[in-house]
């Protein structure tokens, strides 16, 4: 009975710090930041700003060869610094792209050849620009990645971005494919067919629906460690009737993407990145921004 009682006496006299040690636990930050894509380059230091005071901690810059230059990078990192804005990518689509399943094969990214020297003229000076604004990823969707691995596009397409990738490396950015027109599998190889060891994934869920091409938490599931950036966006898939369309996006959370099934997923596998809100609805104001913000930050709390 004397044994029993020291026994109690001393976790009594620990239960304070063990409530201490969980509370702390739970109150620990999740490395995942929450933010979006930031457009109008005019002002830097007033778009980070307007991210700093609306509580978001990370975004993306889409790239404009107008405004994005030396004065540009180091105005970026200046922002990012006095805002504590971490910018993840440099995001861009090169040349002339139709976002459909009649003419985007043709026209979107790497794969087709028509305009491609072009094409990998603007990489190559995102990537300097990514080097200038100290941002580690450069992103892009880069074509409709042909599913046959023994086919002489697919094969051409892999030699284009070996290049693309090796010139990266030694500049130490990496390069993010953006999801959406292949499905998860045939990106995964072809990024293990690339070979170079900088090349991963910004998971757009939403696009994967809206080509028809996966659901959001098998997607996933299959990329795994290859996440480095997600897009929060929603959507649905196309339409059967009309299958020459793209699905239509929605806004979060009205789609089909299994938003707190992901990001538990993204959770388990160790995702430390950046959750973006993409959003290309005519309601992608400020209000809605922060709404999904906020809808994002319970999930992640979880």
């Amino acid at each position: 009975m004397k044994k029993v009682l020291t026994l109690l006496f001393v976790v009594a006299m620990m239960m304070p710090q063990m409530v201490k040690a969980e509370n702390a636990a739970k109150a620990q930050k999740s490395p995942i930041t929450i933010g979006t894509i930031v457009y109008d380059l005019r002002d830097i230091d007033a778009r980070f700003k307007e991210l700093h005071n609306a509580k978001f901690t990370s975004c993306e810059i889409n790239y404009s060869a107008k405004y994005c230059n030396t004065e540009l990078a180091q105005q970026i990192r200046k922002a990012s610094k006095k805002y504590n804005i971490r910018v993840t990518t440099v995001v861009g689509v090169p040349g002339h792209s139709e976002w459909n399943f009649r003419k985007g094969p043709a026209t979107i990214g790497l794969v087709p050849a028509e305009g491609r020297e072009e094409k990998i003229a603007t990489y190559h000076n995102m990537i300097d620009f990514c080097v200038e604004a100290g941002v580690p990823y450069m992103h892009s969707h880069f074509g409709f990645i042909p599913i046959d691995p023994s086919g002489e596009q697919y094969k051409e397409f892999i030699a284009v971005m070996k290049d693309l990738a090796e010139y990266a490396k030694a500049r130490n950015i990496d390069i993010l494919f953006e999801t959406g027109q292949e499905t998860p599998v045939t990106l995964i190889r072809a990024i293990k067919d690339i070979g170079v060891g900088n090349c991963f994934i910004n998971c757009d869920l939403a696009n994967l629906l809206l080509y028809g091409n996966a659901n959001s938490l098998d997607a996933v599931k299959q990329f795994g460690s290859l996440i480095k950036e997600f897009h929060a966006k929603d959507g649905h898939y196309p339409n059967p009737a009309n299958p020459y369309e793209l699905g239509e996006e929605v806004p979060i959370p009205q789609g089909e993407v299994d938003f707190p099934g992901v990001i538990k997923e993204l959770k388990r596998v160790g995702f430390t990145g950046a959750l973006t809100i993409e959003c290309e609805l005519n309601d992608s104001e400020m209000e809605y921004l922060e709404q999904t913000r906020e809808y994002l930050e319970k999930l992640i709390e979880e």
